[in-house]
């Protein structure tokens, strides 16, 4: 066109300009920006080719925060010095080979690496060297590459018998550019280590260590191969307190197996930051991952926490594909609501097979908020020889100078235990909600354990003799024997204290009393005196009508009215006056992210933990003895009872031990 300006480097169109091959060198540096991201990425390359070289210990040093100077060495297999030119070659690799009628298959990957990108990418942008022994051989040899240019092999000096040595110096040298956008050393030291924690999580029978800038990071022995060395080698990663509070997960469904190892609920984090997917034994990062411990988790923790999960799916490897991202940090299944539901199923079925069991850390968390204080403030008692006789036979007076009275100390024991029929008329029926049939039956059951009455224990050789009550002291939750500030159970186990919030224990149980009705009886709808209708966009119109019968479950019907609309006819009677449109909103954007209607069930679960709240044993209400244990055995008969609807603790124990060691008896 008249007038117009002539585009830079070009005679008058774009259309015009030549087309060009690239050097070999510039061809690596672009791939190098692909697969070569930051130093973690580079590290990551290096310890996926000693994985498949079958080593079993891996050494990392970084300096600098990787930029500096990165080394990997490994015990592996080795390269021969014919084999070290050709290593460093673009889309060269021992990964992959023909098969009988010469064809190469990217479906069946069963290494870590296969692309022959890494190793070319990294000498494009950085002075590379890699020293090797091959198996069986006795010289070792060497080569350099600096900025894609490629010296000659030449002998090198190798300390191991066999395996692979490889130091990056300067990385990105070469392409000053990129320095730019790399973030400070500290940054890239913690990412780092955090992508060497992925890769020891990940194969826990080879062994690790991480130095950076001369400071040990990480020592991970290589450990038994198999599930508890698989939680060993978390428990090294992740700390200890993972362990302890970890449950197993192991369920095969359709040829995928899922195992590994899931937090209790009440041990959770403000964040997702301990929530692991590996896939072959290939760490990967997914939205599935995240959307399936949300939907497994939903009911036992508020949405601001997070669950810590470190889980592994083995699938034959044409049942997904892991060529979709140049640093194969990502995968694509080729049936993805397959994975996900096994997730979430063989979570929840682990979740349910806790019990009542709640976090080991709740009572380190208690005992770190006790601090001793003084009997009486403001007095310091000097040195006394006597000690604590003193005080007892009148040896001193605190500072008012005149004896202290403290009432209670001589009086003998009124304790009383009403029987269950008078626990229950006492309490009017509150805790007894809980329990199917009858009532009072039930609350006997709780209490007593199956005994009409208190039984009686006769001493060894009487016939009639003096009876002890039966005491329920051996019970997991141990006998109640006191309540405290008419709010919490004070019960005591055979080795330690019991700490029960009468409230949000009763609250679980009437929640999933709740829950239980609600499954078995189907949802109550309310239909809609004028039918809604709601407006989508036609792919999300699409996904929600396609799980009308799902919905419909759940209490919410609804039908296609056209492209890009649903009419809603009935609504969930739970939620009284609900907003259809928003609601229905929601459910097209779970569905559109986890592929999962959460939103009405989470509506519908809140409803229920309201009313449960409600309906339970408030803070401030006195119980009985009978009661109290009553509230104790179906505690341990109820799943999930551990932990409120938010995720916090029912209860704390505190064993014997950790009580002597505040008095200082240990």
């Amino acid at each position: 066109m008249q007038g117009s300006p002539a585009l830079p480097g070009c005679a008058e169109s774009p259309i015009s300009m030549p087309i060009r091959r690239l050097p070999p060198e510039t061809v690596n540096r672009i791939a190098a920006g692909e697969v070569v991201e930051r130093p973690a990425s580079a590290i990551k390359e290096l310890v996926d080719n000693a994985i498949d070289a079958s080593a079993t210990r891996i050494e990392v040093e970084a300096h600098g925060g990787g930029l500096t100077r990165i080394m990997v060495a490994d015990d592996g297999c080795g390269m021969s010095a014919e084999e070290l030119p050709v290593a460093i070659e673009r889309h060269a690799t021992s990964k992959l080979a023909p098969d009988d009628e010469g064809l190469w298959d990217l479906l069946r990957i069963h290494t870590m690496g296969f692309r022959g990108e890494a190793l070319p990418s990294i000498g494009s942008v950085a002075r590379l060297q890699i020293s090797s022994r091959a198996k069986g051989q006795r010289e070792a040899w060497s080569i350099l590459v600096e900025g894609g240019r490629v010296d000659d092999v030449a002998p090198a000096a190798f300390a191991g018998d066999h395996g692979t040595r490889i130091e990056v110096r300067d990385l990105f040298y070469a392409t000053p550019a990129r320095l730019k956008f790399m973030k400070s050393e500290r940054a890239e030291a913690q990412a780092i280590t955090e992508e060497l924690k992925r890769q020891a999580m990940a194969h826990e029978s080879v062994g690790f260590s991480l130095d950076i800038d001369g400071r040990r990071i990480l020592r991970l022995p290589p450990e038994h191969p198999g599930p508890q060395g698989r939680l060993a080698r978390l428990a090294a990663v992740l700390g200890r307190d993972f362990q302890d509070n970890a449950l197993e997960i192991d369920q095969v469904r359709d040829g995928v197996r899922l195992s590994g190892f899931a937090g209790l609920p009440t041990y959770n984090r403000g964040n997702a930051a301990h929530q692991y997917l590996f896939v072959n034994d290939r760490p990967v990062r997914d939205r599935l991952l995240q959307g399936a411990l949300r939907a497994a988790y939903a009911d036992f923790l508020a949405r601001d926490r997070h669950p810590s999960a470190a889980l592994y799916v083995t699938l034959d490897p044409t049942e997904v594909d892991i060529n979709v991202h140049p640093a194969k940090a990502e995968v694509r299944f080729r049936d993805p609501s397959l994975v996900r539901g096994l997730i979430v199923g063989a979570l929840r079925h682990a979740l349910a097979g806790a019990g009542h069991r709640a976090s080991t850390t709740t009572a380190a968390q208690a005992l770190d908020s006790i601090r001793p204080q003084s009997v009486f403030p403001g007095y310091q008692p000097g040195p006394s020889p006597a000690g604590f006789s003193a005080w007892r036979e009148g040896g001193w007076t605190p500072p008012t100078q005149r004896p202290m009275n403290l009432p209670g100390l001589s009086d003998v024991s009124a304790r009383h235990e009403a029987r269950p029929e008078e626990a229950y008329q006492t309490l009017g029926g509150g805790l007894g909600g809980g329990f199917g049939g009858g009532v009072a039956d039930a609350v006997r059951e709780a209490a007593y354990g199956g005994y009409d009455a208190p039984p009686t224990v006769a001493y060894p050789g009487q016939d009639q003799g003096p009876t002890q009550p039966f005491d329920p002291i051996d019970f997991p939750l141990g006998a109640a024997r006191a309540q405290v500030h008419e709010t919490y159970i004070v019960s005591q186990t055979r080795d330690g204290v019991v700490i029960v919030d009468q409230h949000a224990a009763h609250e679980r149980l009437v929640y999933e009393r709740m829950k239980h009705e609600m499954e078995a009886g189907g949802v109550a709808r309310q239909a809609l005196l004028l039918p809604e209708v709601v407006e989508l966009d036609p792919a999300e119109a699409e996904r929600v009508v396609a799980r009308a019968e799902e919905l419909s479950a759940l209490g919410l019907v609804l039908e296609s009215f056209g492209p890009g609309a649903v009419l809603v006819r009935e609504t969930p009677a739970l939620l009284g006056k609900a907003d259809a449109a928003g609601l229905v909103r929601d459910i097209a954007d779970d569905l559109a992210e986890n592929g999962q209607a959460l939103a009405l069930k989470e509506r519908l679960e809140e409803v229920c933990s309201t009313m449960a709240c409600h309906g339970s044993v408030r803070a401030g209400r006195r119980l009985a003895a009978a009661e109290m244990n009553a509230l104790l055995r179906e505690m341990e008969a109820t799943p999930h009872s551990g932990q409120c609807n938010h995720g916090r603790p029912t209860y704390v124990e505190l064993k014997l031990s950790d009580i002597e060691k505040l008095f200082g008896r240990r």
